[in-house]
């Protein structure tokens, strides 16, 4: 599979520098008809994207449609799910919290909730098991809690919606993808300090760098101009529309919006330079062979030649260009990712609009960044079978 990978790679880049040098197109524009190729080639509805250098964006564009059945263009104001793109957002704004001294990332929860977690109705679960004691934010900001993604889906498979939340490790023992984690962290966030998520990312992130695309939860007001989402099969399931703010995947947003507030983030303009690189600094180093399903035993020794490790809210690793990191956001109708080299200051936003990243997101990346080193087969499962 990484042979077809790096031949089809290979075969557009080459492709693209054919274009360009007979018909006199920019790089931009070759590459630009390389990505429609692409996407063609795999029947994606639609897809943005947005180029950020040195803390400036550089380049966006769109491809496709946001409504398929009505052929309604996509554009980079069209509002789209952020899905756990919002982790990083949210990790973004707990480690500026820290840096202000507002809260503690490494101490208990115990400490900053003021009454114990298995008090709290969602988690009366964890009644009589003591180990919630030892999570702490930088934990739960990392995917080292312990717990599944969400209960709803446990180990032994299927859908059990009235599945009881259970540790799958000891926190801390290891790396493991779980958005249960992120609830607790924004119940943390918001009981220690009084806040409310939603009202905070607006205050802080949003309005200052005039994001009126971006929210935690759906606005009418997008509704002229949103994307529509899409089953591999083609099948039209809507949109996320989020009633409730969550900070493991809830936000909406734009490629314009998101790739300001990823611009500022790498500048050092949007949080302290201080927390922006603690947050992509590597912590524990990933093991396991893939992402999903997080409660796998199996490892892979592969990641440590691009030493994958848990940053806060990202994924770090270390390629041919240096330092990097990377956070993506999926569902059954819905890929995005950020990719972002910290040594060239580079970073590439990928949103779209059905379940098919693995399928074009490392060719697209590659024509725009180069061989990054990314480990693609850890982050979509499905390229390592």
């Amino acid at each position: 599979m990484k042979r077809i990978q790096r031949v089809l790679i290979a075969s557009l880049l080459h492709s693209a520098m054919v274009l360009a040098g007979v018909f006199g197109l920019t790089a931009d524009a070759s590459v630009d008809l390389s990505i429609q190729d692409l996407l063609k080639k795999n029947d994606v509805p639609g897809l943005a994207l947005a180029v950020i250098q040195e803390g400036r964006v550089t380049r966006t564009a769109t491809y496709g449609f946001r409504e398929v059945e009505t052929k309604t263009p996509l554009d980079a104001d069209t509002v789209m799910y952020g899905a756990s793109l919002t982790k990083f957002v949210f990790s973004a704004f707990v480690m500026q919290l820290a840096h202000e001294g507002h809260i503690d990332i490494d101490t208990s929860i115990a400490n900053l909730l003021p009454r114990p977690l298995p008090e709290y109705g969602r988690y009366s679960d964890l009644a009589g098991d003591e180990r919630w004691r030892l999570l702490t934010l930088r934990l739960l900001l990392s995917h080292q809690s312990g717990f599944p993604n969400f209960r709803f889906f446990p180990p032994g498979g299927g859908y059990h919606p009235d599945a009881k939340l259970e540790f799958m490790f000891d926190p801390g023992a290891r790396f493991g993808y779980s958005g249960e984690g992120y609830y607790i962290a924004q119940l943390v966030v918001e009981e220690a300090l009084g806040l409310k998520t939603e009202a905070e990312l607006k205050k802080r992130f949003f309005d200052p760098l005039g994001m009126n695309r971006t929210s935690m939860t759906w606005k009418e007001s997008f509704r002229p101009n949103f994307a529509q989402g899409y089953t591999v099969g083609g099948v039209n399931e809507g949109h996320n529309m989020q009633s409730n703010a969550r900070a493991a995947g809830s936000m909406d947003t734009s490629v314009n919006d998101l790739s300001r507030w990823v611009a500022a983030f790498m500048a050092g303009n949007l949080i302290a330079p201080e927390a922006r690189d603690a947050l992509y600094s590597p912590g524990i180093a990933i093991k396991s062979k893939a992402q999903f399903p997080p409660w796998d035993p199996a490892e892979n020794p592969r990641n440590a030649d691009v030493s994958l490790a848990a940053g806060v809210g990202v994924k770090t690793f270390r390629g041919p260009q240096g330092r990097g990191f990377f956070q993506g956001g999926h569902n059954d109708k819905t890929d995005n990712i950020l990719v972002c080299l910290i040594d060239k200051k580079q970073c590439v936003l990928l949103l779209m609009n059905t379940a098919k990243g693995h399928q074009v997101f490392p060719q697209i990346v590659e024509l725009l960044m180069g061989r990054t080193g990314l480990p693609w087969a850890w982050s979509y499962s499905s390229l390592a079978e």
